[in-house]
């Protein structure tokens, strides 16, 4: 993932890199040039100095020091010279600036003529010890624009993390609001550059929620409505049956056809009590078991009527949650439950704290199980097996609501093969809170 922070501190160190490297590589060369200029011009001195020098007090341990030497000819009779100088000319007898090896070493020549006293005055300087001191005098002045690059990009790096700190607060703004907080944002002081940002995201909340709120209107007003129909088909329907034969194909059919909406109005009307803009207002401390003993006997009736076993194990386990939404998930869990396991079959219901501490909640039956290729689906929307009864009324909502409070509850809900030999085993396992 690019970060635009690394994007802008890496393109400008890089910019400025290349240009201190131009600028110091120039001011490299320019100096070293001015340098020589400097030294020439100070050798030509020196040729002066040489020259009104009496060379006849001069003898062969005259020194000049170390990076120094001269000579003083006559026609071919050398009248006198440093320590250093060699016995013949060190330059040839050109006027000018040239090159020399002797004494081991390259130097900087110079050589006049003094048509005054009718000599050669020739003077030389090392070229070695002339570089160092040119080179340490130009690097004096190259190495504070080197070593300012660092402190350069530091500063370039205080300035973009300042000029980005809007939009790093923008993305934290949005990242720490709640799921159900649809209300625009109201940034702090917010740059020019970020306000159509800032607009458009509000504008598309803005729009989101309007679109939630239709949705969640049609549902709830849409199940609302339908109860009475539904409630006046159930009369007619019993009505009915005093009637006709209720045993016929035709009766049982369209007894169960309004059964099957009947029960899909409902998980409509769960699926909108549970929703997250619901969740936070309804939140309290409660004890997972009682609530698991209370829906137990509330469907223990359904049970009975299918001579099935219904049992409920465990201890009391704390823990945070909205009381209905944890109801509608436990009751589908044991709709679901009781429609697939057979006739005097045995369903189990557990509420305990498992090795690492946390509760976990976990129904079990002995029926038919669930089908390996129906396990990564079962929690989908209105998804009926393939494999199962279609017999057995359902609207393909109850397990997709038991995920849905699971998720509100920060829990993991998974499926797997029961201990009764057959049957599946629903888990659901929430997060370790604090001690209250």
């Amino acid at each position: 993932m690019r970060s635009i922070r690394q994007f802008l501190l890496l393109g400008a160190l890089a910019v400025l890199t290349l240009f201190s490297f131009i600028a110091a590589l120039r001011g490299y060369q320019s100096s070293m040039q001015e340098a020589e200029t400097l030294f020439d011009t100070q050798l030509l001195d020196l040729s002066q100095l040489v020259a009104n020098l009496d060379v006849g007090r001069v003898n062969n341990d005259f020194r000049l020091g170390n990076n120094l030497a001269f000579q003083v000819w006559e026609q071919q009779s050398l009248l006198g010279a440093s320590h250093q100088a060699p016995a013949i000319d060190m330059t040839p007898r050109v006027q000018g600036f040239d090159f020399a090896n002797f004494d081991g070493y390259r130097w900087r020549t110079y050589a006049r003529f003094d048509e005054d006293q009718n000599r050669w005055i020739m003077v030389a300087e090392r070229t070695d010890l002339r570089f160092v001191l040119a080179e340490n005098v130009v690097l004096e002045t190259v190495l504070p624009i080197l070593l300012g690059i660092p402190v350069t990009g530091l500063l370039i790096w205080l300035i973009v993390s300042k000029g980005l700190k809007p939009l790093i607060q923008l993305s934290a703004d949005l990242q720490q609001k709640p799921a159900h907080d649809l209300t625009p944002l109201q940034p702090r002081e917010t740059p020019r550059e970020l306000v159509p940002v800032v607009n458009a995201v509000n504008g598309m909340i803005q729009r989101l929620g309007a679109a939630l709120e239709r949705e969640k209107r049609l549902s709830a007003d849409a199940a609302h409505e339908l109860r009475t129909p539904i409630a006046a088909l159930k009369i007619q329907l019993h009505n009915l049956a005093q009637e006709v034969d209720a045993h016929s194909d035709s009766f049982q059919q369209l007894e169960q056809g309004v059964e099957r909406m009947g029960h899909l109005v409902e998980q409509l009307m769960a699926l909108y009590r549970t929703s997250p803009e619901r969740f936070d207002e309804a939140c309290v401390e409660l004890d997972l078991h009682a609530l698991a003993q209370e829906v137990v006997a509330r469907w223990y009736p359904l049970f009975d009527a299918k001579q099935q076993t219904l049992e409920l194990l465990g201890d009391r386990c704390l823990l945070r949650g909205d009381p209905f939404a944890l109801e509608t998930l436990l009751a589908n869990l044991l709709s679901n439950a009781s429609k697939y396991t057979p006739e005097q079959g045995r369903v189990q219901v557990s509420v305990l704290r498992n090795a690492d501490a946390r509760v976990e909640m976990v129904v079990q039956d002995n029926g038919p199980g669930i089908a390996a290729a129906d396990a990564n689906h079962i929690f989908e929307r209105f998804y009926r097996s393939e494999h199962g009864s279609h017999s057995v009324p359902g609207c393909g909502l109850g397990l997709t609501i038991v995920q849905h409070v699971a998720e509100l509850h920060h829990a993991e809900v998974s499926v797997g093969p029961s201990d009764f030999g057959s049957g599946a085993a629903f888990r659901v396992v929430f997060p370790l809170q604090d001690p209250r």
